[in-house]
């Protein structure tokens, strides 16, 4: 279905971005009818964030990013008198997983939603009620001491019905998250997340520097998609700055995203393997992971890309020797993944506990808005690349790669798809790297210009919104992980199974815990 915002009477100002984007200002009444109808005509809600312009014009705004079906990207915006608490609406009913997004932006911001759930998400008694950390008059570290307060999760009440706390602090490395189970026996009768313990403060420390250096801030929003978040930052700027890089940079920044999602790939098919209880899977993945890793090295210049894409291109070439080792390495990884790929359709005891386990129906992960794999997954199709291709994917003809029966099976079908995929694409990019130069200078953006970077990193679209300030700094920059759309349907996915279960069914999501952190 194809909609243009000319039938609300209002002209969209078109938005620089890496994809067709517009804004458009409201008033709360319009703000909330313009909702309705982008959800009437399928779009996918994509972000939600807040803003303190009280140094400006006295106002506050509230930001709402969906993507259309044509591929068109649409904000809205709502501005708010200044005030101790300005009210929104809320639009966590058209779209369920605003709710959270609504209750961060009041901790952060003190902006309140109309929703019913004011329950904070961020802050943890980790600073006071009144203070928020990123309004204008707040500066620096907020040094608070930290009070822990309960929580009220949900309560289920029956006979033999009791609780699990899992969390945050966990036995393994992995950051922190809270699981309340709520249990008959070993089986899930509800599951509660609580996320946003690591207050790393990025909205706020962006706002201390400059356009030319905040890739490497956003390259460490979440680690594991340090390519997605730093090319969405750098297209967002140089959408504003209208700077076009050249195709070979393109091409090699198209190059280290799939070699990300591939080494992600692999480290979670061996995990999932392990948590399965079948060791030999995580040790022949992680192999073949670490091969990976010491090619980004060798072509790269770094095991992992935290800082190989910057404004204007990347910050190397290709050695000479690169196109030859790198299709040496496609060729035997392919190969091995195919075998491996094997030995799990046809172990029993790995597919015993991968069918039917954290199944999520395709109606469901629609409602949520789902993406990425994991709405892959559960047939819904759905990939950047494939249905709004950016360069280099313009070129590539991506394939796109799907399974409808939404359990940890199906997660671990896409993964390998996506490997075969990937690698695939991997060749055609090394023999679209053409001529030319790989970085190109990129001048300051001028104050006040506000712009959208959306990538479809492994885990899902990854979107970076900047707002420039002055003398080459950042005024504002929203960093968006999908895993904010995807943490709710792990809630659903558990039900009905059992609580030894859920470490298996959690990893074949395999969602970010600090992409949930501003």
């Amino acid at each position: 279905m194809h909609m243009s915002f000319d039938f609300l009477g209002y002209s969209m100002k078109q938005l620089p971005s890496n994809l067709n984007c517009g804004s458009v200002k409201f008033g709360a009444v319009r703000w909330r009818q313009a909702a309705e109808e982008l959800c009437e005509a399928g779009g996918r809600f994509l972000t939600l964030w807040g803003a303190d312009d009280r140094d400006r014009d006295g106002q506050f705004r509230i930001y709402a990013v969906f993507l259309l079906p044509e591929g068109r990207v649409i904000m809205l915006e709502h501005e708010m008198e200044g005030g101790t608490h300005p009210t929104y609406p809320s639009l966590a009913d058209l779209f369920p997983t605003a709710s959270r997004m609504e209750r961060a932006t009041y901790d952060l911001l003190g902006i309140c939603s109309t929703a019913t759930d004011k329950r904070s998400w961020l802050r943890h008694g980790g600073w006071p009620e009144t203070a928020f950390p990123l309004r204008r008059n707040v500066e620096g570290r907020l040094h608070y001491p930290l009070v822990s307060e309960p929580y009220p999760f949900v309560q289920v009440e029956g006979d033999g019905v009791h609780e699990i706390a899992v969390g945050p602090v966990h036995a393994g490395i992995i950051e922190p998250g809270h699981f309340r189970f709520s249990v008959v026996g070993e089986k899930v009768l509800r599951l509660e997340e609580r996320l946003g313990y690591t207050h790393k403060g990025i909205a706020k420390r962006f706002e201390g520097m400059l356009q030319e250096d905040a890739h490497r801030l956003a390259a460490r929003v979440s680690g594991d998609s340090a390519v997605a978040f730093s090319w969405a930052y750098c297209a967002a700027l140089e959408a504003i700055t209208q700077t076009a890089c050249t195709r070979r940079a393109v091409s090699l920044r198209g190059l280290a995203l799939e070699h990300e999602r591939i080494a992600n790939h692999l480290g979670d098919l061996g995990a999932l393997g392990n948590d399965a209880g079948f060791a030999f899977g995580l040790t022949q993945f992680s192999r073949l992971k670490e091969d990976l890793l010491r090619s980004n090295a060798t072509v790269f210049g770094a095991r992992y890309l935290l800082d190989y894409i910057l404004p204007g291109g990347v910050a190397t070439d290709l050695p000479g020797n690169a196109y030859k080792l790198l299709l040496a390495h496609y060729a035997e990884l392919e190969r091995a993944v195919a075998d491996l790929r094997s030995i799990y359709d046809e172990h029993a005891g790995l597919q015993d506990r991968f069918r039917e386990a954290g199944f999520l129906k395709q109606e469901l992960a629609e409602k949520l808005g789902v993406s990425g794999l994991a709405g892959r997954a559960s047939g819904i199709s759905y990939d950047l690349r494939v249905d709004h291709p950016w360069p280099p994917y313009d070129k590539l003809d991506p394939k796109l790669v799907t399974q409808l029966s939404g359990d940890v099976a199906a997660r671990v079908q896409v993964r390998f798809d996506e490997v075969v995929e990937s690698l695939r694409l991997c060749r055609a990019l090394l023999e679209d790297v053409s001529d030319g130069t790989f970085r190109v200078d990129i001048p300051a953006a001028e104050p006040e210009r506000l712009g959208i970077g959306l990538i479809e990193g492994w885990r899902g679209p990854v979107m970076i919104a900047l707002e420039s300030g002055s003398e080459g700094g950042i005024r504002r920059c929203h960093a968006h992980d999908p895993s904010w759309q995807n943490w709710p349907a792990l809630e659903y996915a558990i039900l009905g199974n059992i609580v030894p279960d859920f470490p298996l069914i959690n990893k074949s999501f395999n969602l970010s815990y600090s992409g949930q952190d501003g």
